[in-house]
């Protein structure tokens, strides 16, 4: 799973998970899984966007974006996405951490279409 572009969040506020890893060696079905759960939460109500990066030695960062709490807490529960968390337990993720945050201001560049 990767992102080429920064995600199209609306104006502050809204919410950040951030989730940063360790992988393990070997994919066992990770890549398949990470593709399916990127999929599945474009699909979650509140669902804003996406950003993902990992390095070559296996360190990788991915925050999503959404409305609310509430939206996130329905995505923590959301029943194919707890198969996929306690897979990354068991079998992907060597340490991890997830951080919650309240976005409350943001600014940026955002390409020129017409270059």
């Amino acid at each position: 799973m990767s992102t080429t572009l920064p995600a199209r969040t609306p104006e502050p506020p809204y919410y950040a998970v951030i989730f940063t890893s360790l992988r393990t060696e070997g994919d066992h079905g990770y890549g398949r899984t990470a593709d399916r759960m990127v999929e599945l939460a474009g699909q979650q109500p509140g669902f804003l966007g996406i950003e993902s990066a990992r390095d070559p030695g296996g360190l990788g960062i991915t925050v999503s974006y959404w409305e609310s709490e509430d939206a996130i807490r329905a995505w923590r529960e959301q029943a194919e996405h707890r198969v996929a968390q306690e897979a990354g337990k068991r079998l992907w993720y060597e340490d991890f951490q997830l951080r919650v945050a309240r976005v409350e201001r943001a600014h940026g560049k955002r390409p020129n279409p017409t270059a």
